[in-house]
């Protein structure tokens, strides 16, 4: 094996690791770890069919687009504001210092004080906190079955 695909084949994986961490981090997942598929496909170890990276690619759009509109999407159909969606990125980006399950107590107590501070009843203010968390979570979902699943090519074309 060559240093440069060794060295392609190292750095796709480590895309493709950060990508996933960073489907639930905010960092740009998907897009990361298409990146690390396209270095392992440039390494002469593995080859990806152009209709398999075609799709992906498309998907990783879709998904990135989807990240942003489904939060607003959960924040207005429970009846959020604006202040409840920056609310809720502001408290994801402080649970980051709170360990693994920081960020979806901070998305969700952001939410809430978001909703607070523009004088929402507490019950409205958690119905849209609550929305705000469930469009976070189905990104985050979105996100992660799309990295695993590139992970896994990348793997299965490595070994086969």
């Amino acid at each position: 094996m060559m240093v440069a695909d060794i060295l392609l084949i190292a750095l796709g994986f480590l895309a493709l690791i950060i990508g996933l961490i960073g489907s639930v981090l905010p960092l740009p997942g998907p897009p990361l770890s298409l990146l690390g598929l396209f270095l392992i496909h440039w390494s002469s170890k593995a080859e990806f069919d152009g209709g398999l990276l075609w799709t992906l690619a498309i998907l990783t759009l879709v998904v990135t687009i989807l990240d942003y509109l489904v939060p607003m999407w959960g924040v207005k159909r429970f009846g959020g504001s604006k202040a409840g969606m920056w609310g809720s990125t502001i408290g994801l980006l402080v649970g980051l210092f709170g360990g693994p399950f920081g960020i979806f107590i901070g998305a969700f107590v952001g939410g809430l004080v978001g909703e607070l501070m523009v004088g929402k009843d507490t019950g409205t203010a958690t119905r849209a906190a609550i929305g705000s968390f469930v469009g976070f979570l189905f990104g985050v979902l979105l996100k992660v079955v799309l990295c695993v699943v590139m992970i896994w090519y990348a793997i299965a074309a490595l070994v086969s």
